[in-house]
């Protein structure tokens, strides 16, 4: 994806390598497409649930991790990590055990007072079919986003008893999901404010397009937030069997953590 200023900043242009374009006012309320006809619809809503919202949100001042959230004792429990640790797969997992999924992919955070509150996104999981074919026995178990592309999406409220939540929870805790192999590595480890937040920071969405004092606005976000949210690592390959075993191992230790205090109706 390429990004221009266009008219001082009037507009915002973004255009992709298959001629997918979309155009941003300068208050950042409305949002133009335009895709050549060989593309098809789906492609183009691919583009503008993901990295298209995540710039507009950025440049709104909502600071978004590449993450995924679901709700667990009506906190929102965040998972981020690097492109295929497994944010998506974990967060399905959840929803199929009957936890309700706040976001995937983009995870929006708002700050009121002392707290972080996680913002709840579009009822949906996106998963590759390797992923599919671990949850369901078959990469053929859910629909294809669109028919040029082999990854699948899990409705949210439609499929398997799954459910969405639509509050605006209190971010109870951050596990970011790791695949080391090293001996005598916990499987799941609490990892100091100056190591959590520099793993926060490399996981921001549209960190490519802010400019100086974007990021340190950022900066100074995370900071706080490392300072009064529990961040974790987990290592998904020490002595964990699966995706189940996985959301066993963070369900316990979240509930080691503090009670949690009532949710905040959307």
């Amino acid at each position: 994806m390429q990004v221009w200023a266009r008219g001082q900043a009037d507009f915002f242009q973004m255009r992709f390598s298959d001629g997918v374009e979309f155009w941003l006012d300068r208050d950042f309320s409305t949002v133009w497409g335009h895709w050549p006809e060989e593309v098809s619809l789906g492609d183009a809503l691919g583009y503008l649930v993901g990295p298209v919202f995540g710039l507009l949100l950025r440049l709104r001042g909502v600071i978004c991790l590449h993450a995924s959230a679901v709700s667990i004792n009506d906190r929102s429990v965040v998972f981020v990590g690097s492109e295929g640790a497994g944010k998506s797969t974990t967060a399905a997992a959840f929803a199929r055990q009957g936890f309700c999924v706040l976001s995937d992919d983009i995870v929006g955070l708002a700050e009121y007072g002392n707290e972080f509150r996680i913002l709840p996104a579009s009822p949906r999981i996106n998963l590759w079919p390797d992923s599919v074919e671990i949850l369901y026995g078959s990469p053929e178990a859910l629909p294809r986003i669109t028919s040029g592309w082999d990854k699948r999406y899990l409705n949210l409220g439609e499929n398997s008893g799954t459910r969405f939540e639509k509050r605006i929870l209190r971010l109870g805790a951050i596990y970011i999901l790791e695949d080391s192999t090293a001996e005598g590595k916990k499987c799941v480890e609490e990892v100091t404010q100056k190591t959590a937040l520099m793993l926060l920071v490399a996981n921001t969405y549209a960190t490519n397009f802010l400019d100086a004092e974007q990021r340190a606005e950022e900066f100074a976000v995370l900071s706080r937030l490392v300072a009064g949210v529990p961040v974790r690592t987990i290592n998904s390959r020490k002595d964990v069997a699966g995706p189940e075993e996985l959301c066993e191992i963070i369900s316990r230790d979240f509930a080691a953590l503090d009670s949690p205090m009532s949710p905040i109706d959307h």
